[in-house]
């Protein structure tokens, strides 16, 4: 296989089809998300997370309870205010049901 390298101001990127990008990230036994749900976060109009936990259908208080944070800092992550913490992102992964890399 053969990628495109690119830079967005100054950071290398690969540029990898969609197709191929599933097939890469389909090894993770975790990722249980449709189609529809990962071209959603592929495009990245919205967190990962909010996007995850709207398709679970749950709130981001009790993504929260669940995850065991605060909703305020939960509501930050979402909205880029904050990155969250590593344990913050295990949590949140863990009640989704996903790998912590679908929310990145």
């Amino acid at each position: 296989m053969k990628y495109d390298l690119l830079h967005i101001q100054g950071k290398p990127y690969v540029l990898v089809p969609l197709h191929d990008y599933r097939e890469l990230s389909s090894t993770d036994s975790v990722n249980n998300l449709p189609d529809d749900v990962l071209d959603h976060i592929s495009a990245r109009q919205d967190h990962p997370i909010k996007i995850i936990r709207k398709y679970r259908e749950m709130t981001q208080a009790e993504l929260a309870e669940i995850s065991g944070i605060s909703r305020p800092y939960l509501t930050e992550i979402e909205t880029g205010k904050k990155d969250g913490s590593i344990r913050a992102l295990k949590s949140i992964a863990e009640a989704l049901g996903v790998s912590v890399g679908n929310l990145a």
